[in-house]
């Protein structure tokens, strides 16, 4: 089925005209564009309750109250918001309006300033009622504005809330239409790096799939979950912290997996620059590993994938960075004190290898210096080798010849690290011997898995439990 899209006039529009729709715009700072659409367009007032903007921060202390931070742009600032604009109106409309589904939309906006100090981005939500007599749903955004002028910005977010608004009523049964719904009119303007749902009438919409559809639509590169699976925006945890990211298949996590992120998680903390408490790692899937032969995403595959992992107790990245370095430069905005970069030895090998034959015209040192830079270090889990004895491992790795000398030098200057305790004997457990096992049903595959997980693969006939089994039995009834 196809999306029509709509131009914002015409969102605002389809809202306004609808009489069971009612609520109230709170603004703050740059998000002064949202409610103008409403009152633009006409027969605003079967929509708006009220609109309001607390500019100066001191008016603004006395009605939401003081932020402990002393931040206005922030997502506690959006939730008191919400909490305060909502509340009046059941209190003051819900006796006289009971037919009505009400709604609060709020914003608190950062536009870039004159000396461009400032990037732009903001909070963003709407509370909203679908059903007259039910519980409210909620829908918090979080975006980053490209353009680089102030009011062009401006504009961008006014677009943005009637956009959200208008998926909160219209998409909240597609997931994909909603995320879609989002970026209208706004390609290469606004990036979503995180959205947060909850209540009765969105249980389609798992935080889980939406982060990885913002990353699939191109409306950011890089979005997370913790092992909840409850949306986060990277400032609530990276800030200034150290920060170790293994990226993976994960299909499923085996044994292998685990041994991957505790060992190098417990040499990344012994570093010398690194203060273990202010140390996180979390697990990277990008786009390209959850393409299937026909370049489609199959949904389902990704949520087992992303619920094993949570089990495990990982938060997840999903992210369109097939270079790291794209990865590393998102990372930067939140000045990460350490990065560390798990990757196998067969991953480092086939990297190395792309770079060296790729740029035999004289540019190797800039390749090179795109991925190996100061701050970070790749850390390589060893592998077993085809004889099932010999391990490949970052110090015997076979790089090209004409290499060797700047492979050499980024081992000794630690660019490079060997992850050195591990457990071999797991080393002889691969992903596709498991899945194996686990399509035929032998459950000898949870030998090869963390407890908690293999039971849930069975139970909830994940990653395809027994298909073997069942085509097996269907083509002998026949």
């Amino acid at each position: 089925m196809e999306r029509y899209i709509y131009d914002t006039d015409q969102k605002a529009l389809e809202i306004n005209l609808n009489d069971k729709i009612y609520g109230t715009f709170a603004e703050i700072g740059a998000g002064q564009e949202v409610a103008r659409h409403f009152f633009k367009v006409g027969a605003a007032a079967g929509t708006i309750a009220k609109t309001m903007s607390a500019y100066d921060k001191t008016y603004s202390d006395s009605i939401y109250g003081e932020e402990a931070s002393g931040r206005y742009v922030c997502e506690s600032r959006l939730y008191k918001m919400l909490d305060h604009e909502y509340a009046l109106m059941e209190e003051r409309l819900q006796n006289e309006k009971p037919d009505t589904r009400f709604f609060v939309f709020a914003d608190t906006v950062a536009a870039i300033n004159y000396a461009r100090t400032i990037k732009g981005n903001g909070w963003m939500g709407v509370r909203f009622q679908i059903d007259p007599n039910g519980e409210p749903n909620e829908v918090i955004i979080h975006a980053k504005m490209k353009d680089n002028d102030n009011q062009l910005q401006q504009t961008a977010v006014g677009i943005l809330g009637v956009n959200l608004l208008f998926a909160c009523y219209f998409h909240t049964d597609c997931p994909e239409f909603f995320i879609q719904c989002l970026h209208d009119n706004l390609k290469g303007r606004m990036e979503i790096d995180m959205i947060r749902t909850k209540g009765p009438d969105l249980k389609s919409m798992d935080d889980r799939l939406l982060s990885l559809m913002l990353v699939q639509y191109g409306l950011t590169e890089v979005s997370m979950f913790d092992e909840t699976g409850r949306s986060l925006h990277p400032s609530e945890f990276l800030y200034r912290k150290s920060v170790m990211v293994v990226r993976g298949n994960y299909k499923p996590p085996t044994l292998v997996s685990m041994d991957v992120f505790d060992s190098s998680f417990k040499q990344f903390k012994d570093e010398i620059e690194v203060i273990p408490e202010k140390a996180s790692i979390l697990a990277e899937l990008t786009i390209q590993r959850l393409l299937d032969e026909d370049g489609k995403i199959d949904y389902k595959d990704f949520l087992e994938r992303a619920r094993l992992l949570n089990a495990c107790g990982k938060k997840l990245i999903i992210s369109s960075c097939i270079n790291h370095q794209n990865l590393i430069n998102y990372l930067s905005d939140y000045k990460i004190a350490k990065l560390g970069l798990v990757i196998g030895a067969q991953e480092l090998l086939q990297i190395i290898n792309e770079k060296y034959y790729q740029n035999l015209d004289g540019r190797l040192l800039v390749a090179f210096g795109e991925l190996f830079t100061r701050n970070i270090k790749i850390y390589v889990y060893p592998v077993l080798q085809e004889d099932g004895q010999s391990l490949m491992k970052a110090k015997n790795l076979p790089v090209p010849k004409g290499i060797n000398f700047l492979y050499k030098y980024l081992l000794e200057s630690e660019h490079v690290v060997e992850i050195t305790e591990f457990m071999k004997s797991n080393l002889q457990i691969f992903p596709y011997m498991v899945l194996e096992k686990i399509a035929k049903g032998d459950d000898s595959f949870m030998e090869m898995l963390p407890e908690n997980i293999g039971p849930l693969i069975k139970e909830e006939k994940m990653l395809d439990y027994n298909t073997y089994k069942e085509i097996a039995d269907s083509k002998a009834q026949a």
